[in-house]
């Protein structure tokens, strides 16, 4: 995914790099550490591309990125500030402010928590409203409506709308983006057909087999459907962005234990600490077995 955007963000940038002072081979010698994900090596590159041309937005966007991944979030939010005064109509910008915004007020203070939890959902609508058809953009504001209070613009009924408007744009991606929403509001019979849609969309799509199976784990619902789609994961290669072998081991664990086989919960318990040794939920479940 993080190589998918690398390209895009290059794409997108070629033309205000073209006008520049800026050797483009250094710019994409830059991006090509970022992606291969060695923050300090492109931290020294894109510095050194904005000492020669601090008025491109694409460099300021990287650096807000590279502040946001070692936690400087003070710095991520001024980078980016930068980047949408230079070039204020980039959705991608106000996406990643957003994100700077968000980590922001889950360290802050109460007070201090309240306005920047406003200043993120801000530029999330903001890059939504730039390119409605960014399914990332529509998540991170779809997330912000599933955690944050109605008083600072949060609701269950908002998220909802944006799962329904990214199933518009990918079936497979809205709908488990739909059954995410049910299953915090515990309308776990919708969530299960949202997850077999999605797994008809995309048959054997390992983050869907998950979550059927989390879903099953956590209601007690479907338990035989959701051992089976674990099953499944545990025959795949995780992507690097969804829970490994071991979280699926545990949720085994979880359905074996409301299915009353204590010998086959204890397995799959085992099974996940040998893949991960410090896994705390598994260690936690199998005390109490």
């Amino acid at each position: 995914m993080l190589r998918r955007l690398c390209a895009a963000l290059t794409f997108s940038a070629l033309a205000l790099l073209a006008s520049a002072a800026i050797d483009t081979a250094a710019y994409t010698a830059a991006v090509e550490l970022y992606t291969q994900r060695k923050p300090q090596e492109a931290q020294k590159a894109f510095e050194a591309l904005a000492a020669a041309d601090a008025a491109n937005p694409d460099i300021q966007f990287y650096l807000g990125r590279l502040a946001l991944q070692r936690d400087d979030h003070e710095k991520a939010v001024a980078y980016l500030e930068k980047a949408i005064a230079l070039a204020p109509t980039d959705a991608r910008y106000h996406h990643r402010l957003g994100d700077a915004y968000g980590r922001s007020a889950q360290k802050a203070g109460m007070f201090s928590k309240m306005g920047l939890a406003g200043k993120c959902r801000t530029a999330y609508e903001k890059a939504v409203e730039l390119d409605p058809k960014s399914i990332d953009a529509r998540l991170a504001l779809l997330g912000f409506y599933q955690q944050a209070p109605g008083i600072v613009g949060g609701g269950m009924d908002k998220a909802l709308l944006q799962a329904q408007a990214i199933k518009q744009l990918d079936p497979a991606r809205g709908g488990m983006a739909i059954a995410g929403v049910y299953v915090i509001e515990k309308k776990y019979a919708q969530a299960f057909a949202e997850f077999d849609e999605a797994l008809k969309e995309k048959p054997g799509d390992y983050a869907a087999l998950f979550q059927a199976g989390r879903l099953a784990a956590i209601s007690g619902e479907g338990l035989a459907s959701g051992l089976e789609a674990l099953r499944q994961c545990l025959a795949q290669t995780p992507p690097g962005n969804q829970p490994g072998h071991a979280a699926a081991h545990w949720r085994i664990g979880n359905i074996l234990e409301k299915q009353n086989d204590r010998l086959g919960a204890r397995a799959a318990y085992e099974a996940a600490l040998k893949l991960d040794p410090k896994f705390p939920q598994a260690i936690e479940s199998l005390k109490k077995l």
